[in-house]
């Protein structure tokens, strides 16, 4: 059955070819060993410019734990602005504080940055303290989107977390299932779950090449 699949990549070029192979909407980041960083201005600028299908944007300042400084917020905040200038569907964004919950200050300054673009609360919520305390918090806060493995390594073994996450949300959030997600296990994770969104960097799904789309 055909799915929503929104493609991960780190280059203009990987997303115009996740496209072509049939993504639903794009994530663009740089720096995918670390967990994904946010891209250069210019490549934010050509990937909104060229693609057809919405561009998301990663907004995520360093590598390491999701607990940010004051100045890092502001940072953040800066590089929401450029994706806004920029034409950006929306941010993929995400703060904990030093107990491992939702920062809500920080998200709240985040989130009121970001509109009227979509807001997706990325993969820091699969280290979160409590992941159903931290969900209640998201839809609080008026998060659009969870993407989420389940509090998991990986999609496939998160699947029926994910499952848990999803009667939860009960319609308040989407959840964007993601991580290892593959053309040989997204059946058995969707089966699994029911995820409305699926999440992927994968060349399989995407038909893109193995240094475009890791």
């Amino acid at each position: 059955m055909p799915r929503f699949l929104e493609a991960c990549c780190t280059s203009p070029e990987a997303a115009l070819a996740a496209q072509a192979g049939g993504a639903s909407r794009i994530e663009l980041c740089r720096d995918l060993p670390c967990g994904g960083l946010t891209p250069a201005e210019a490549d934010i600028r050509a990937a909104v410019e060229r693609c057809r299908i919405p561009v998301n944007i990663l907004v995520r300042p360093r590598p390491g734990d999701f607990t940010y400084s004051a100045a890092e917020i502001a940072g953040m905040v800066r590089s929401i602005g450029v994706c806004k200038e920029a034409g950006a569907n929306g941010v993929v964004v995400g703060a904990l504080d030093r107990h491992g919950r939702v920062d809500g200050a920080a998200m709240r300054t985040l989130i009121a940055a970001a509109r009227p673009l979509s807001v997706t609360f990325h993969r820091a919520f699969d280290v979160c303290a409590d992941p159903a305390e931290a969900l209640e918090e998201l839809i609080a806060l008026g998060c659009d989107r969870l993407l989420t493995s389940g509090h998991e390594a990986d999609a496939y073994a998160g699947r029926f977390r994910l499952a848990e996450i999803v009667r939860q949300a009960a319609g308040r959030i989407v959840i964007l299932a993601g991580c290892g997600i593959r053309e040989w296990n997204i059946d058995a994770i969707a089966a699994a779950c029911g995820a409305p969104e699926y999440h992927s960097s994968s060349m399989t799904l995407f038909k893109s090449s193995p240094s475009e789309v890791l």
